[in-house]
């Protein structure tokens, strides 16, 4: 059978995949991530694209709904490269009992970290390696080690320091010997691209919207397509089709309601809950941590955390 060739790679960042609703979010956020990656996945199919996964592909790397798995083994069909995230695995490393080792095992999905992709893109030989959260990058690749490969690229999961996250960054931006261009997943926003030397970083950002800080307010959901002209990676981000933030996510819960006496607001603001429940409970975490100060008794404020733990626990 003839080598197949692909017209471009689809690099998909962190989908953030769950049955259950984390942060904030007060829409079906099961079924609203699923249609974003069902609909990249249709874009790569319709113009013939390899598809990249960039780590996270799950939001919880255990127990999640068999109906989800299913719906991925039926989804994810000929060649789906991946690495995997800080949030597919339970511990430091992906492992039998995480989520992301079903698709692994049934060959829905191939990973990097074991054998760099290698194959022809616009008729270039070209080769995709991958890093996986916690693994250290290579100094170099060698294109004798991949099947000489004319261009080659590398994914990632890493807090990289690009412009715009220095403060959370912990490995710099670096030249890496034989690879042209490097991908990372991990930091959901999209940042400015950092050349050094010979190897270009880029970070397009996720697909999903997991939080509602400002910055996630800020970011277009997107995936980024790549293309090889003159013997180059061509860069295009395509937005994915999104709700308004307003319509996903919770507004932020306050402590102050008018006319109301100070005995009284931390009660009001409870009730309030009940308008922002998620079922993670971060709401209700969230308008602990703000308002528990209030109770100048130390042990009435170890109480009410235990109490609400336990009660999450059980949810």
């Amino acid at each position: 059978m003839p080598e197949r060739n692909y017209d471009g790679v689809l690099c998909i960042g962190d989908p953030h995949l769950s049955s259950r609703v984390p942060g904030f979010r007060k829409d079906d956020y099961p079924r609203a991530i699923l249609a974003k990656l069902r609909w990249a996945m249709s874009l790569a199919q319709r113009e013939n694209l390899l598809p990249v996964l960039l780590g996270d592909l799950f939001h919880y790397p255990r127990d999640n709904a068999n109906w989800l798995i299913v719906e991925l083994l039926e989804l994810f069909q000929g060649t789906v490269l991946s690495i995997w995230g800080n949030h597919d695995c339970n511990e430091n490393a992906l492992g039998d009992d995480d989520t992301m080792m079903v698709l692994v095992s049934a060959g829905r999905v191939r990973l990097l970290d074991e054998k760099p992709w290698v194959g022809k893109i616009n008729g270039i030989r070209a080769a995709i390696g991958g890093t996986s959260w916690g693994k250290a990058l290579p100094d170099s690749v060698s294109s004798t080690e991949l099947d000489d490969a004319e261009l080659v690229m590398w994914v990632a999961h890493h807090d990289v320091r690009f412009p715009g996250h220095e403060i959370a960054a912990r490995i710099a931006c670096r030249e890496i010997g034989g690879v042209s261009l490097v991908i990372n997943g991990h930091i959901h926003k999209t940042l400015a691209d950092v050349i050094c030397g010979t190897t270009t970083w880029c970070n397009p950002g996720n697909i999903a919207r997991v939080n509602r800080g400002d910055a996630t307010r800020a970011h277009m959901p997107g995936v980024l397509k790549l293309t090889i002209a003159d013997g180059a990676w061509q860069r295009t981000r395509i937005d994915v089709p999104h709700e308004a933030f307003d319509l996903v996510f919770h507004p932020q819960i306050t402590s102050d309601v008018a006319g109301i006496e100070d005995g009284s607001i931390f009660i009001e603001g409870l009730k309030s809950l009940q308008q922002a429940k998620t079922s993670g409970g971060e709401g209700l975490m969230d308008f602990l941590d703000r308002n528990l100060a209030q109770f100048e008794d130390p042990r009435v404020r170890q109480q009410v955390i235990a109490l609400a733990r336990e009660v999450l626990a059980h949810a």
